[in-house]
């Protein structure tokens, strides 16, 4: 029997298989003079070639075209070629389908230069490219790593639901779930004849769950798709998207940004162990696109792991905004304002040059749910800002008094309706207690230095398009 191998593992332990007979499958990313095959796994963005036997058929030859998917056995030899260090000698080839050359011509596995954004049209074949393959990759080692680490520092997993009736940001336009048809006309009694007899939605958070659970678990993350409904149609807006939200009870704020800026940076690091060839395959593309000359994406990661994070409060920042305006051009911005992009981006790039931790927000530009400090204007509140793509961590110490929260509650003139059980665990063992956000999909566009977020998850879901 002849043991099946990934070439990621070939390409590794390349002495180890030296002159071993092995089978391999793929899918053909280029054929040479009838006789060299790049074949691709998926495992790795490198290729395996492939020598094929000199008397193969050629009525077989003909099939084997661009996208091919075929199983070959063969022996690992020496490659004589600049291109590769070994080669698969084939002495048996199997076609499991093969792709008419009409089809590959239409498509964005055709080999030339595609845009992105042609990419994204044909979204179902991205996964077949050399740099979506690549992105895909990077992401799945930054989910598996964000598990390892909570796993490792004692954090339990909470599956928090998607299906709500709160939301939690308070101003986000979030997406209606009804059974009922026609549901425009509906009035608030209408809902008693629906699925769930109240108003619900897709959830913009599991924050307020994953609270209840740290009462109780002390730490506890969830990781899923979140939702919202804002007709934004940036580079950095997705309807649907991924959050990893952590809540720790016995937290301060400080620990919460300690906690937040460590997770970041072991991600960083785990991905730069792991996917390096992938990273250098996207540096060498993206200084293409770019006319970019110098190495900048590896070495802006290795950057964000050099110092620590700059923290500085919201009141600090907002005087370095205003003293430094004329010369960078931005309009000056008023206490109790948020930060524009321009703002933010001026701080990171340019005045400090490394990510920084903006903390302690004015209470009314922040939810109800984050503590007020003794000042009674700010609230311990804190956002990480980086490089290109502006926040990617937003969180807070969380108010878990029981009267300054139902106090806040009124003055943000939300409803307690629907968020009875949240409010009333305050009264059962609250604690002081911390929590942030982190954006999976604006993390994988930092590390792979990709412009539009959109190319860096599997199937986009944005105003106007829910295709695929």
């Amino acid at each position: 029997m002849v043991n099946k191998y990934y070439i990621k593992e070939l390409l590794k332990n390349e002495k180890l298989f030296l002159n071993k007979k092995i089978l391999i499958e793929g899918w053909v990313r280029s054929i040479r003079y009838s006789i060299f095959v790049s074949l691709n796994d998926g495992s790795t963005v490198k290729n395996l070639q492939i020598i094929l036997q000199k008397n193969l058929d050629k009525s077989i030859l003909k099939k084997i075209t661009i996208g091919t998917s075929i199983k070959v056995v063969g022996f690992i030899e020496k490659s004589l070629g600049r291109e590769q260090s070994i080669e698969l000698k084939s002495i048996y080839l199997y076609i499991h389908k093969s792709v008419d050359t009409t089809y590959i011509q239409k498509s964005i596995l055709q080999p030339k230069k595609h845009t992105l954004e042609k990419l994204r049209k044909q979204a179902h074949l991205r996964f077949q490219t050399n740099i979506f393959s690549c992105i895909m990759r990077i992401r799945h080692y930054t989910s598996f790593c964000i598990h390892k680490y909570f796993n490792k520092k004692n954090f339990f997993y909470i599956h928090t639901p998607i299906i709500t009736t709160s939301n939690c940001e308070g101003n986000s336009k979030m997406f209606h779930i009804t059974t009922i048809d026609n549901n425009s006309t509906l009035s608030y009694k209408d809902y008693y004849k629906d699925f769930f007899k109240k108003k619900t939605y897709l959830s913009v958070s599991g924050q307020l769950e994953a609270e209840s659970a740290a009462i109780g678990l002390g730490k506890v993350y969830t990781f899923g798709p979140v939702f919202r409904a804002e007709n934004s149609n940036t580079s950095k807006h997705l309807a649907e998207f991924w959050m990893v939200e952590p809540e720790i009870a016995f937290y301060d704020l400080n620990d919460n940004i300690n906690l937040a800026e460590d997770c970041i940076k072991n991600i960083i690091k785990y991905v730069l162990y792991n996917c390096l060839d992938d990273l250098y395959f996207l540096e060498k593309n993206l200084k293409k696109w770019n006319n970019k000359k110098q190495d900048f994406l590896i070495n802006r990661l290795k950057f964000v792991l050099k110092k620590p994070f700059q923290r500085i409060n919201y009141t600090e920042a907002i005087k370095i905004i205003n003293k430094e305006y004329k010369k960078i051009k931005y309009n000056p911005i008023v206490w109790g304002m948020d930060f524009q992009s321009e703002h933010e981006q001026f701080l990171v790039n340019k005045y400090f040059n490394i990510p920084i931790v903006i903390y302690n927000y004015p209470s009314c530009i922040k939810p109800f749910y984050m503590k007020i400090n003794e000042d009674g204007l700010t609230v311990k509140a804190m956002d990480i800002i980086f490089p290109y793509i502006g926040e990617i961590i937003g969180g807070s110490q969380r108010e878990e008094r029981y009267e300054f929260l139902i106090n806040r509650i009124k003055k943000t003139k939300i409803s307690k309706k629907n968020l009875w059980w949240y409010i009333e665990t305050r009264l059962f063992g609250s604690v002081p207690h911390s929590g942030f956000g982190l954006g999976l999909d604006r993390l994988i566009q930092f590390i792979t230095g990709m412009k539009n977020i959109r190319d860096v998850i599997p199937f986009p879901r944005t105003p106007n398009n829910a295709e695929f």
